[in-house]
């Protein structure tokens, strides 16, 4: 498959595409021509001489120190080696490629100012599958990780390549390519801008898009299995909030459990469910509605310009503008909105696995086993569940509201956005283990009651787990079978 970026907006889908699913990536002849015309410009102010922040002279703090031509290529890859000092442990294969496609979004429309030969080279990395091997800490929103990115363009560093991590000069070579040497102004691209956060937000997105999928099947599986009062989930009650998110996962409900023989029958047994059951429209509908606007937050940046300084006009009239783009304040917030909405989506997924294990509330036997005492059951499965959770608590407090001052005084409001990102993607790693585990004893119960009774799509559910996990009759190794749950809830057709 190949994905052809530069004639029109870019979707947070398209760039999931190349980065998760190896599809390759080009640009389109009119995205090569804008690259090209503000190459030109930088070129111009180069020959002319005359002064302009990024492109002659020295960066954050240093912005008044002007450089002679002959030393612009070295202050360019001396600002990758320099800013190259990320810490901790090295980001995901998709992650690096996902920062790398919103770099290469952020320079197809041509007012970075560097050359077709640096964006040749960058998609060049991906296409050939070249992934720079990028410490994931030490970003406060921008810089580190892709400088680390910008080492192997130079063929500094390491890289995987071939299923091997070797070193970036190696790795080239073997590829059939020449290590890259930078030219003016390239070295302040290659650190700028906001891809750490967009690029990494886009790979955030496309699980909670599946997670919230997945947490109306789960909470269908234990509504039934706890043989819920299907009127909470109305139509015309529903209609009666306008909120996108509701109606959707009011419908997916419905959907899921009307033709379920066991709610028929259980009508009336009780006046009203517990929250966790009878809330799910309007829980799992709102985190809807703000992964609605995170995405279109995030779209936003993806279709941005976002380097500082921006290359404007033309090589006979040109501008060339210090402002403030490279700021992520608005990725940073969807990161940090989304993640206290799905923080949520786990909260109400353990209450309602935790109703499924307890005999007071459930009907079922104690901890979901026929034989309670001398087995455990699934007992501590909720355990991890709450721990989860907690453990998600921590993660949805806002990082944006975090601040620092860096570079002298210069740099002294940040968005913290890429560690926004960051901390998203680890608790969204998290919710798919507590919908897991919700998964397994939302199936359990379901058996305790027999596939007769069950609606045809939370039987669809129950099998295509039972295809990986068999029913428990007493206790085993439970830890590898929540592993294979979150297999088959990945690939679930939610």
């Amino acid at each position: 498959m190949t994905v052809v970026w530069g004639d029109a907006p870019l979707t947070w889908q398209a760039l999931v595409q190349v980065a998760r699913h190896n599809a390759e990536l080009t640009l389109s002849a009119a995205a090569w021509q804008r690259i090209a015309r503000g190459r030109e410009i930088v070129e111009q102010i180069v020959a002319s001489g005359q002064i302009a922040y990024g492109i002659n002279t020295g960066l954050g703090a240093l912005c008044n120190i002007t450089l002679p031509e002959d030393q612009l290529s070295q202050l360019s890859r001396n600002t990758l080696l320099s800013h190259a000092c990320g810490v901790g442990p090295l980001l995901t294969r998709e992650q690096t490629r996902a920062i790398l496609c919103a770099a290469i979004a952020n320079y197809s429309h041509g007012k970075s100012g560097v050359s077709v030969a640096l964006v040749q080279h960058l998609l060049a990395l991906l296409n050939q599958q070249i992934t720079p091997q990028v410490p994931s800490q030490g970003s406060v929103g921008y810089l580190t990780h892709m400088a680390h990115i910008g080492l192997a363009l130079i063929g500094v560093g390491e890289v995987e390549y071939q299923q091997q991590v070797m070193p970036a000069e190696q790795a080239l070579r073997l590829a059939g390519l020449q290590p890259y040497r930078p030219g003016a102004k390239e070295g302040l691209s290659l650190v700028n801008g906001t891809p750490c956060m967009t690029g990494l937000s886009c790979l955030a997105l496309d699980d909670a898009a599946r997670l919230l999928d997945c947490a109306d099947v789960t909470g269908a599986m234990s509504f039934e299995a706890l043989r819920g009062q299907l009127a909470a989930f109305d139509a015309e009650v529903i209609a009666l909030k306008a909120s996108p998110g509701m109606q959707h996962s009011g419908q997916r409900l419905r959907a899921l459990l009307s033709d379920s023989p066991l709610l028929a029958a259980s009508c009336g047994i009780r006046t009203q469910d517990a929250l966790s059951l009878r809330s799910m429209p309007q829980v799992h509908g709102a985190s809807r509605d703000q992964f609605a606007h995170a995405a279109r937050q995030v779209e936003i940046e993806l279709n941005a310009c976002t380097d500082n300084p921006l290359v404007l006009g033309t090589p006979d009239n040109w501008r060339v503008v210090s402002q403030a783009n490279p700021h992520g304040e608005s990725v940073a917030m969807a990161a940090d909105l989304l993640a206290i909405a799905m923080a949520e989506i786990g909260s109400i997924a353990e209450r309602r696995l935790d109703r499924l294990v307890n005999p007071l509330v459930s009907g079922l036997p104690p901890f979901l086993v026929a034989q309670p005492g001398v087995n455990s059951g699934m007992m501590i499965a909720q355990y991890v569940a709450a721990s989860l959770c907690a453990e998600n608590r921590q993660l949805a407090q806002p990082a944006v509201l975090d601040n620092y001052v860096t570079s002298g005084l210069q740099e002294d409001h940040l968005s913290l956005g890429t560690g926004a990102a960051l901390k998203l993607i680890r608790l969204l790693n998290n919710l798919w283990q507590v919908l897991a585990i919700e998964y397994l004893l939302a199936a359990q119960a379901l058996d305790f009651h027999g596939e007769a009774q069950l609606a045809s799509g939370t039987g669809r559910a129950l099998r295509a787990l039972r295809a990986e996990v068999a029913t428990w009759q007493e206790d085993r190794w439970l830890a590898p079978e929540i592993a294979r749950a979150v297999k088959v809830l990945q690939t679930l057709a939610c």
